[in-house]
């Protein structure tokens, strides 16, 4: 093994001795924002909108997504928050969607007998002659 310093051979990033170049570095792509993990949201989901435990799915897969950020594993981090968010948009469309359903049946139904009550009043306040007895 040779320990000589300079080396004979020069690495690949050493300068080219024939044109006098010099390497350069490539990057693929600027680093883009940190994932988000929607912790907040889930914590949110989980006291209020936890519909068949929705919001405490959603809450499990962000504490993952926020661990494995702080560990660096950024695609694992966006990964468990992509199913967090997934989760949160479920616990909220389960839990709001019945209600307001409920709240619009409710209002056509009243709407449909009030109606069908101005219709039927014209019918009992009908005078009958006393002929009509006989």
């Amino acid at each position: 093994m040779d320990t000589s310093f300079p080396r004979e051979d020069p690495g690949p990033l050493a300068p080219c001795k024939a044109d006098g170049a010099t390497p350069t570095a490539v990057t693929l792509g600027a680093p883009g924002p940190p994932p988000r993990d929607h912790l907040v949201w889930s914590v949110v989901s989980s006291l209020y909108l936890n519909m068949c435990c929705l919001g405490l799915l959603a809450l499990a897969y962000s504490v993952k997504a926020r661990d494995q950020k702080m560990v660096g594993n950024l695609e694992a981090a966006r990964r468990f928050g992509s199913k967090a968010k997934c989760y949160n948009i479920l616990a909220a469309m389960w839990t709001l969607v019945p209600p307001l359903l409920l709240l619009g049946l409710v209002v056509t139904g009243a709407l449909h007998l009030a109606r069908l009550a101005k219709d039927s009043a014209s019918f009992f306040s009908t005078k009958f002659d006393d002929g009509d007895y006989d």
